[in-house]
């Protein structure tokens, strides 16, 4: 009997270890995952931004010049990059927080 519980005992120490071992795994992969994904965020909204003048610049020629009908166009496409926008920062801050979260458990786990 006692050689039972000893070895259920021991069962549940190591099966605990490999569990929080692999929790730590996770969560550095996860945070890998989420840097990448700040970084290709970081770089759609350079590009948003960029996109953006060039729409501006535009539109104050075709205004400047009577062509409205196109100057209409690319207010239109600015309205679509601006919505692109905001669904990029949107990302970033969600990537943020999840990052944000992932190294609180990460230091949870360390603490085990």
């Amino acid at each position: 009997m006692r050689r039972r519980i000893v070895s259920m005992l021991c069962f549940a120490v190591l099966g605990s270890s490999f569990a929080v071992g692999q929790d730590i795994r996770n969560d550095r992969r996860d945070l890998r995952h989420d840097n990448i994904d700040r970084v290709h965020d970081r770089r759609d909204i350079r590009a948003d931004r960029r996109d953006l003048r060039a729409d501006r610049r535009d539109v104050r020629k075709d205004l400047r010049n009577g062509n409205y009908k196109a100057a209409r166009r690319e207010r239109r496409d600015i309205r679509k990059d601006q919505r692109d926008l905001r669904k990029d920062r949107r990302d970033l801050r969600a990537d943020r927080r999840d990052v944000r979260h992932d190294r609180r458990d990460l230091r949870h786990d360390f603490r085990k």
